[in-house]
């Protein structure tokens, strides 16, 4: 289904705050629901500080996961860096710096394997500075990926699915992204979405980082000197007002996941490819793909179900037959978030409680 939408798509309005893309007529199936594909972090190799690329130009690295994005009517996860092939790092030199540039000629694999959204709210997006903010907004716009999240820049996004129109928009904490510290700009940014669309999708760049934090804490989180925000706070707020998906990532590990209202909260994806310079050591290569139903003329979540993979240096995300990743997001998610609406089975299910 997927590909024949991009086909129809005849017009896109870009300006400094919206894009839209609309399309003459939708192949997604008059049905009542919508499938949604959510992955955390994506950064397929970088040339700084040295040549660290996988083979064949990355068309190997989603072999595994392809059918899987490609199958949904929406699939969105966050560009962890930039698309650009020069620039100075802004980042330092010391060893919690890093600065990720993947090539320009990289940025048709988005497409291949479906990504219809990426989010650039994160602490990468300007790691070689201006240039590189513009070449991966130029990289992805040519690719027909829709995007969002860097302050004065593109607030939000609308596509059409299914003849319903679903806002996405993104959120950081860095000083160059529309911040979700600030409540008052998520607000402002969700609300105006509610008001022109049907469906809503919030993404956020948020919380401490490392094999460490694995578990959702309440209130704020502080890492390396920086508010890396109250991310409950931040997923219901969005929820209340009026937003039917939130999906989270930053920790480089994943989180709980939690039915709220009525509406599926996934608070960290983790990593899912990250090929080179970032550490893939025990839970940190858990790179699950999770991919939900909903009633799209309500936002409620009906259903969901968890794809297992897992990443070794070099080689993306490769199917986990274990299922890891499955049991770890079921522990945190009974740990941390009991309240739940819905709950995590063994088989990667995720299903609304009676």
């Amino acid at each position: 289904m997927k590909t024949t939408i991009r086909k129809g798509w005849t017009k896109v309005i870009c300006s400094s705050f919206f894009i839209t893309l609309f399309s003459v007529s939708s192949a997604v199936a008059q049905t009542d629901t919508l499938t949604i594909a959510m992955v955390g972090d994506v950064m397929m190799g970088t040339t700084f500080p040295s040549r660290m690329l996988p083979e064949n130009e990355g068309k190997d690295l989603f072999n595994d996961a392809k059918s899987i994005l490609r199958s949904a009517d929406l699939t969105v996860g966050n560009l962890e860096g930039t698309l650009c092939d020069g620039g100075q790092s802004t980042k330092g030199t010391g060893p919690n710096s890093y600065s990720f540039r993947t090539p320009t000629s990289f940025a048709p694999r988005l497409k291949e394997v479906g990504f219809d959204y990426m989010s650039m709210a994160n602490n990468h997006a300007n790691d070689f500075g201006q240039t590189g903010i513009e070449s991966t907004e130029q990289c992805l716009r040519e690719q027909g990926i829709l995007f969002s999240g860097i302050e004065g820049r593109v607030e939000k996004c609308v596509i059409e699915r299914g003849g319903k129109k679903i806002g996405l928009c993104a959120f950081g904490h860095n000083s160059y992204t529309l911040k979700h510290t600030d409540l008052t700009v998520v607000g402002r940014i969700v609300d105006a979405l509610v008001k022109d669309c049907d469906l809503v999708i919030v993404s956020f760049h948020g919380g401490a980082e490392g094999r460490t934090q694995s578990h959702l804490p309440q209130g704020s989180e502080t890492f390396l000197g920086e508010n890396r925000g109250s991310l409950r706070q931040l997923a219901h707020f969005c929820i209340d007002h009026g937003a039917d998906i939130v999906y989270g990532h930053g920790p480089h590990v994943v989180r709980a996941m939690e039915v709220y209202k009525g509406r599926f909260i996934a608070y960290s994806l983790g990593n899912f490819c990250t090929p080179y310079n970032v550490s893939l050591t025990g839970i940190s290569g858990y790179a699950p793909i999770v991919k939900i139903k909903i009633d799209k003329r309500t936002g409620a979540f009906l259903n969901g179900q968890i794809y297992p993979f897992i990443q070794t240096r070099g080689i993306g995300p490769r199917t986990d037959h274990s299922g890891a990743v499955v049991n770890q997001l079921k522990q945190l998610s009974e740990a941390d978030v009991p309240q739940s609406q819905a709950k995590i089975n063994a088989d990667g299910s995720i299903i609304l409680l009676p």
